[in-house]
């Protein structure tokens, strides 16, 4: 089944189930009104919820309406708890060979919409974007295997966690982790339940290509399953190792990449993004290890990027993640 959260002034929305092909919507508040409520009884209510998601598939739902991702907030407004790894290959921080996964906290008090604007006081601030999955849990005990933890992922989202790049270093070197320098994590309009993916859903990876946009023109289209390094039982089980993890806890996958190899000028083999990038940073650092400097500048007021993953039907599986950048 799908869901999304609903605008309704309060902070944590109203939760909506939504139709396979994204078109129509249904409140449940018959059921639940916040998608927490679910994720702390879930054997109990994701029953019911499925119930009204067939109702709604098969045009039985009596009191459907158009679903509009603009409306929505994030699907899971606020959480408890959120880390963001790096699961996939980077030529920011290439991964050590038989290195245990990279998680990093990131803010949970509030998260952006599908549809809200990237506010940022400065262009001088080097704003980026960074598109990638992440799996929101059930309770997850302590000392958990990664096959075992991979029971405790309940649902699946889009993800564009912003960076502002030029205050990274300084954050960087006193070793405290992303605070100015993440200042906005947003999320698909809709979270799925691992069988809307079906096959496409394979020991805890999306067999899928993601696609990301910039202006219009489509940037990134790499497969998210490809060359994921480390599987989402992986990051929750190394999340597990010395605690015990809480039904809505959310843990990212950090951009999506697909890694090549080519040439550069002096005949040395250098790394490259065949399938495109899903951060600016990533395209930068392969500029410079391609020609000594980066070519392509962060975004800029009035930028749009655009986040979307289509199933192996050709439909949106999570609507898009569809932003413009406007000062503050």
């Amino acid at each position: 089944m799908k869901l999304a959260t609903y605008q309704d002034g309060s902070r944590d929305g109203q939760l909506v189930v939504v139709s396979r092909d994204l078109a129509t919507a249904h409140y449940a508040t018959g059921v639940a009104s916040r998608l927490q409520q679910v994720l702390d009884d879930w054997s109990f209510l994701s029953p019911q919820l499925q119930d009204l998601s067939d109702a709604l598939n098969q045009g039985r739902a009596r009191h459907s309406f158009a679903f509009d991702p603009r409306q929505c907030l994030a699907p899971l407004p606020r959480a408890y708890q959120v880390v963001e790894g790096q699961a996939y290959p980077s030529l920011l921080q290439p991964p050590e060979a038989g290195a245990s996964p990279v998680l990093a906290p990131a803010t949970g008090d509030h998260f952006a919409g599908a549809c809200d604007p990237l506010r940022c006081s400065s262009e001088a601030l080097g704003m980026d974007f960074c598109a990638g999955l992440a799996a929101i849990t059930a309770d997850v005990p302590q000392g958990v295997s990664p096959p075992q933890a991979l029971d405790g992922v309940r649902l699946l989202v889009l993800t564009n966690s912003v960076r502002l790049r030029s205050l990274e270093a300084a954050e960087h070197a006193k070793g405290a982790g992303w605070v100015q320098s993440a200042p906005t994590l947003a999320f698909s309009p809709v979270a799925v339940t691992l069988d809307e993916l079906g096959e496409s859903w394979d020991k805890g990876r999306v067999h899928l290509p993601l696609h990301t946009s910039w202006n219009g023109r489509k940037v990134g289209m790499c497969d998210a399953g490809a060359e994921m390094q480390f599987h989402f039982g992986q990051l929750i089980a190394h999340l597990c190792a010395t605690r015990a993890v809480r039904a809505g806890s959310i843990v990212g996958s950090g951009p999506v990449a697909n890694v090549g190899n080519g040439k550069g000028s002096e005949g040395r083999a250098k790394a490259q993004w065949p399938n495109g990038y899903h951060s600016i940073a990533e395209k930068r650092a392969m500029e410079t290890q391609l020609s000594g400097q980066p070519s392509t500048g962060y975004l800029q007021f009035g930028d749009t990027v655009r986040i979307e993953m289509k199933g192996q039907d050709g439909l949106s599986l999570f609507g898009a993640i569809d932003q413009e950048v406007a000062p503050r």
